[in-house]
């Protein structure tokens, strides 16, 4: 037995449950979430100039954060497996010193995108980190957090 609202991640007796949505009806779902990899100008311009010797270390990071949300509930204990439709992952260097992302995610679901979006977001802003420690391993991932998210019971909410 749940909470009043039904969607409680505890059962009676206090134990970790996944909620369950099955009554809830699929609406589009659709979150973003952004953050940032801050590091030092020279490894910023070493980006931008294909000088890292691991390869394309934004088309990587972009690639690695699709494919991180698709694995967000192998990754975040009692969350949803969701069929996404679409996930979106932007990064955009930023003078002088860091690299923004941006990871859009949808669904027509009963439960909403926005653990993947930010899974996108980490498993991308690791993979800048990862791709280029061996010359900055003073880099910081920074400001994950969800901006929006649109659909379901709740509607539209944006980050102030």
């Amino acid at each position: 037995m749940s909470g009043e609202s039904g969607l409680t991640h505890f059962d009676a007796e206090g134990k970790a449950v996944m909620v369950d949505v099955s009554a809830k009806p699929s609406t589009t779902r659709i979150a973003i979430a952004r953050g940032r990899v801050v590091m030092a100008p020279a490894t910023l311009e070493t980006i931008r100039q294909g000088g890292i010797g691991k390869g394309d270390v934004l088309g990587v990071a972009r690639l690695a954060g699709i494919m991180g949300a698709k694995r967000t509930a192998e990754l975040i204990p009692l969350c949803h497996p969701l069929p996404l439709s679409s996930v979106k992952v932007d990064l955009v260097p930023v003078a002088p010193d860091a690299v923004e992302i941006e990871a859009t995610a949808k669904t027509t679901g009963q439960t909403g995108v926005e653990m993947e979006a930010l899974t996108a977001v980490s498993v991308a802003a690791l993979t800048v980190y990862d791709m280029c420690k061996a010359i900055d391993r003073g880099m910081r991932v920074e400001g994950v957090r969800l901006v929006r998210k649109e659909g379901g019971k709740s509607g539209l909410w944006e980050a102030p």
